[in-house]
């Protein structure tokens, strides 16, 4: 199933009750997973990462979704360069996040690092949005996550970064794969 594109303030996105669970999601994406090269240990371990990470407050379906934007689930995703000149790294490109450029076949250790990193900087975009469990406080976190800022009344407002990448984990987050 296509994606389905949404804009406009965190109110006109699909809800968290619309939303699939972790698993749901998780299963929809393994082929995705495994054509980037990912071992089926990588894979596990992609999973054993997210439900320990998701214990810093962050729930497991939107981590993965994350993953799944930024890497496509990965392991060994190329480090880029942010617009401020930081490298991005790991399953999650994040600035300050570990990476294992090229390989496959990681340790749990290495991945959890990974998932952690990212995680944590996600975290921090929640507590700036008030750390609710709730889809407007997610959304808006996700926009800040990517592009650094938010136009609240616009979450693809990208600001100079990815203008769908909102409405891409939305789409995630509703099952959809591209």
């Amino acid at each position: 199933m296509g994606f389905t594109h949404y804009s406009g303030p965190a109110s006109n996105f699909p809800g968290k009750d619309q939303w699939k669970s972790f698993e749901e999601i998780f299963n929809a994406n393994k082929s995705q997973m495994f054509a980037t090269g990912d071992t089926g240990e990588d894979v596990g371990r992609i999973w054993n990462a997210v439900n320990e990470c998701a214990k810093l407050g962050v729930e497991e379906r939107v981590i993965f979704a994350i993953i799944m934007q930024e890497s496509t689930g990965n392991v060994g995703v190329q480090t880029t360069t942010n617009a401020d000149g930081h490298f991005t790294a790991g399953l999650m490109q994040c600035d300050g996040s570990p990476g294992f450029p090229g390989k496959h076949g990681l340790s749990q250790d290495q991945i959890t690092s990974m998932v952690r990193a990212g995680t944590q900087h996600f975290k921090q975009n929640l507590v700036d949005f008030g750390n609710a469990d709730t889809a407007e406080c997610i959304y808006k976190a996700l926009r800040e996550y990517n592009s650094g800022s938010v136009n609240p009344n616009d979450l693809s407002d990208g600001r100079g970064a990815t203008a769908s990448y909102v409405s891409d984990i939305a789409n995630r987050l509703l099952g959809r794969t591209n």
